[in-house]
């Protein structure tokens, strides 16, 4: 596969060009700390470019930084670089053609996952202390579960997507990653604007038929670590229909998506050969089947919401398997892609907030196990993460 060689002191993190740096904007939590940013949010003098040339090519220099990028400047942190995404952020695998596929540091030989794929590798690889990301349907968990950091995707809403380039915004979230816990939860707080909250106490659920769509070993492996948290309590989240949960995904996912970018990919861009099918698919979507999921999406998500009043929390696999091998192309690809999306898609249909957790390994990987918090509850799922981690 064709792709741009870069320093592999870096581990192909960082998109091509001089790195972006700024310096800090103020003083506070994140004195002295670091971070990378998305290359689909906005930094002030650099080109966002969205992982694909063409994207790229029609861009002028940001005027000004996204809000979060500023968020966490004013904070004290200093920004370190740009990172790879996934073109226009349509993949979960974190390959890019175009401009290289960043090394996952824990696991050379396999994917890092996307679509936050640079962020989640300068993290794990102790280059910047915390990266920004976007999460539509599991861009940050599934790099976090990749690269075995952790990774919040908010609640639909809290956190502000100024100077982002959107992607399906009824499902599109900022996000971040961090090697610590505690620099996940500062970062988090500078984000949300509210301050830390305490947890008394709390209920675990143990969604068992989102563990049968990991694979048997690491849905096993992440059974366990899920029960010694004190996830006894079994639910069925999918309600006997994960694939609903997929197909309402890739339906409303794509015409949000035909609807965003309607323009530009009227323009014939050329994208990689993996992404060039999925936009395809996007364009030939019927739009009238977007009502039926609609519907649909407006029941589950008061279902799922009624699941997880405050204190309730619910465990399941971030991804169904550790990271696939580098440039995998066979029928288990597909089937990870699809699994994955029906677990990633839990969240995303509610709106509801979700943090991986770096909690197990199998076979040397990295493992990640999610959990999932009521809407707006991102302050009492951040002390969970604080409690257990």
């Amino acid at each position: 596969m064709p792709a741009v060689r870069k320093n592999m002191n870096d581990f192909g993190a960082f998109v091509p060009g001089p790195r972006a740096r700024l310096a800090p904007l103020g003083s506070g939590p994140l004195d002295g700390l670091t971070f990378v940013a998305k290359d689909l949010l906005d930094v002030a003098g650099y080109v966002t470019g969205g992982g694909n040339p063409h994207w790229e090519s029609r861009q002028k220099p940001a005027m000004r930084s996204a809000q979060a990028v500023d968020c966490l400047l004013r904070a004290g942190a200093t920004l370190v670089g740009k990172t790879i995404t996934d073109e226009l952020a349509f993949s979960l695998e974190g390959e890019n053609e175009h401009y290289g596929t960043p090394t996952n540091p824990r696991a050379p030989d396999r994917l890092p996952g996307g679509s936050s794929s640079g962020s989640a590798v300068a993290v794990a690889a102790g280059l910047a202390d915390l990266g920004l990301g976007t999460d539509t349907g599991g861009s940050v968990r599934v790099p976090a579960s990749f690269c075995g950091v952790f990774g919040w995707r908010p609640s639909h809403g809290r956190v502000s997507l100024e100077g982002v380039v959107r992607f399906a915004p009824s499902y599109d979230t900022m996000g971040l990653l961090a090697r610590d816990a505690s620099h996940l939860r500062l970062g988090a707080q500078c984000l949300l604007g509210t301050p830390a909250v305490s947890l008394a106490q709390c209920r675990l659920l143990f969604a068992s038929d989102a563990f049968e769509l990991a694979e048997p070993e690491a849905a096993s492996v992440l059974a366990d670590a899920a029960k010694a948290l004190g996830a006894v309590e079994e639910v069925q989240v999918f309600a006997g229909r994960p694939g609903d949960f997929r197909d309402a995904y890739v339906t409303l996912q794509g015409l949000d998506i035909a609807r965003e970018h309607s323009d530009f990919l009227s323009s014939d861009p050329i994208f990689g050969s993996t992404i060039q099918p999925r936009f395809d698919s996007v364009r030939a979507l019927d739009p009238s089947a977007g009502a039926r999921w609609s519907a649909w999406r407006a029941e589950t998500t008061d279902r799922l919401r009624q699941l997880l009043p405050p204190g309730t929390f619910l465990l399941l696999p971030t991804a169904p398997s550790i990271a696939p091998l580098r440039f995998l192309r066979d029928e288990a690809a597909g089937r990870f892609y699809d699994a994955a999306l029906t677990l990633g898609s839990v969240a995303g249909h509610a709106g509801l907030p979700a943090v991986s957790l770096p909690i197990a390994t199998l076979h040397g990987c990295p493992l990640g196990l999610s959990i999932v918090a009521g809407p707006g509850e991102d302050e009492a799922l951040l002390a969970l993460v604080m409690k257990i981690a």
